[in-house]
């Protein structure tokens, strides 16, 4: 027992509610592009550090789902684990944060870099479902698993 790693249950996520918050998530790294503002990528890095670290359930675009839409729509087909999103909200944050590092500091070319590539990872994940962290996710798990092996 010893060597076995404790874990938290595993939670189920409706896969609507996370392309809801993906698009939401689009706003407002679209906004912080726009206004090459780091006040606004900062605000986005805050949300995505706080569901990284303390899960998804205190996300307030996820909240505003399950308050206003969950429960106007049939049950999901499936639920999606949380683990691979929380890895995705953690590669968000760190994309936003450098943005708004590069914003700052007057490195405009960073800062846009930084936040178009996060901006087109939440498009990807709103309009097609496609998760570029949780593919992220699963192949650092590979990597990890094959290293234990060695």
């Amino acid at each position: 027992m010893a060597d076995r790693e404790v874990r938290e249950p595993a939670r189920g996520v409706d896969p609507r509610g996370v392309r809801f918050t993906a698009a939401m998530t689009s706003v407002v790294l679209a906004v912080g592009l726009v206004a090459e503002s780091p006040r606004v990528l900062l605000a986005q890095a805050f949300l995505f550090g706080l569901c990284a670290v303390f899960g998804l359930q205190l996300n307030p675009y996820g909240v505003a789902y399950r308050r206003t839409l969950q429960s106007r729509l049939p049950p999901p087909a499936g639920m999606e684990s949380e683990g691979p999103l929380r890895f995705s909200q953690g590669v968000g944050c760190a994309f936003a944060v450098v943005g708004a590092v590069g914003y700052a500091t007057g490195s405009v070319a960073l800062g846009t870099t930084a936040t178009a590539l996060a901006l087109a990872a939440a498009l990807l994940n709103a309009v097609f479902g496609v998760c570029v962290g949780c593919h992220l996710y699963v192949a650092v798990a590979r990597v990890r698993r094959r290293a234990s092996l060695t």
